[in-house]
């Protein structure tokens, strides 16, 4: 009889954890030689700059609203500055003592905005919430009604006229790159002729051709008598901008979804603008969420060229809030840097709710 002795198998070493901070840290910076040293010259760098920038920016800076004490010597960021002059970057050339009109303004407009980012604002009410909203926002900052002041649009600047650049311009645009983006496909040559000459006019030129033409040239061209507000013609030229570019970016969608799909839906009896509706659009517009945001995130940095116009945005307002004193002339890069921060909350932002939305359209492959 055979009998059979056990043996047990050696043990096996344990697999490299692939998890973690220091598996990622492996994985990144320190793969390979040519990985390791350049994390070692990049830490070299960073480990040399990181301390200058936080001693200049935050241990030596002077916070209160003193030149003197910011052109000391030894003296790092001289954020009195923004102390000072904060209420002119904000609000532009706006009346000071009825800069409670901006304020509540523009609260009610991004509350708005904000709100229409929400899934559950989506109700057949939010056009009219956004009439009644706009509506409110022209009559603070316009005034000469229920007993307020009338302001001139070209004393409107700062934050309030950024916001309001930005946000009418894309929700106008929108509608109209749709429109675009569906007639450079039409099987009517006059339409599909019309919006390519259109598209290709408008990318052609860059966006202070727009405004300048929109500002200085566009009145020639009315009869005498008529003259159409700046902030309006200025708006009109934005939205026409931005509606190019946006129109391109959906055609590439429409292009993505396959044409099978549309002569199925012909086959059922769907007429065009049901399939587009129904089938096309929504699969491009998911496709293509973002390159629309990468968009809309550019046209509203790209409201800071209004000021070739005399419209004193934000940036615009930062430049006349310091360049009109002398005292506080030289200290332009803590102004920058503070409307850098305020253009990358929003951009930010704005980046975050695309991202969002990508996941959301999304959750049908995922499945």
């Amino acid at each position: 009889m055979n009998t059979t002795t056990f043996q047990p198998i050696a043990p096996r070493p344990a697999p490299v954890n692939t998890e973690g901070p220091v598996a990622w840290v492996k994985a990144n910076l320190l793969a390979d030689w040519k990985t390791s040293l350049a994390t070692l010259v990049i830490g070299g760098v960073l480990l040399w700059l990181v301390p200058q920038i936080l001693n200049w920016a935050i241990v030596k800076a002077v916070w209160a609203a003193n030149y003197d004490a910011c052109r000391a010597d030894g003296a790092g960021a001289c954020w009195g500055v923004i102390t000072e002059k904060y209420r002119i970057i904000i609000f532009g050339r706006y009346p000071f003592e009825e800069q409670w009109r901006p304020l509540v303004a523009t609260l009610l407009l991004t509350g708005l905005l904000v709100a229409s980012c929400m899934r559950m604002f989506w109700r057949a009410w939010l056009p009219l919430l956004w009439l009644v909203v706009l509506a409110v926002f022209f009559a603070l900052m316009y005034g000469n009604t229920l007993g307020l002041s009338k302001v001139e649009t070209d004393r409107w600047g700062g934050l309030p006229l950024t916001i309001l650049l930005a946000s009418l311009s894309l929700v106008m645009s929108f509608p109209l790159a749709l429109l675009i983006a569906l007639g450079r496909r039409s099987n009517l040559p006059a339409i599909r002729s019309f919006c390519t000459i259109y598209v290709e006019l408008i990318r052609g030129v860059p966006l202070i051709s727009v405004l300048f033409m929109a500002s200085f040239m566009f009145p020639l061209f009315m009869p005498p008598g008529v003259n159409i507000d700046v902030l309006v013609r200025v708006l009109v030229g934005i939205t026409l901008f931005a509606a190019a570019y946006s129109a391109e970016v959906i055609r590439g969608g429409l292009q993505a979804v396959p044409k099978g799909q549309v002569e199925a839906a012909a086959t059922l009896g769907l007429s065009y603008w049901q399939t587009q509706r129904k089938i096309v659009l929504p699969q491009a517009l998911a496709m293509v969420v973002p390159g629309i945001m990468n968009n809309f995130i550019s046209t509203f940095k790209d409201t800071s060229l209004v000021t070739i116009v005399s419209l004193y945005e934000l940036t615009g307002a930062m430049s006349l809030a310091l360049n009109s004193d002398a005292n506080w002339r030289p200290f332009t890069i803590e102004g920058y840097i503070f409307i850098a921060l305020i253009y990358f909350v929003f951009c930010f932002s704005m980046s975050r709710y695309s991202h969002w939305v990508e996941t959301q359209v999304n959750k049908s492959k995922l499945r």
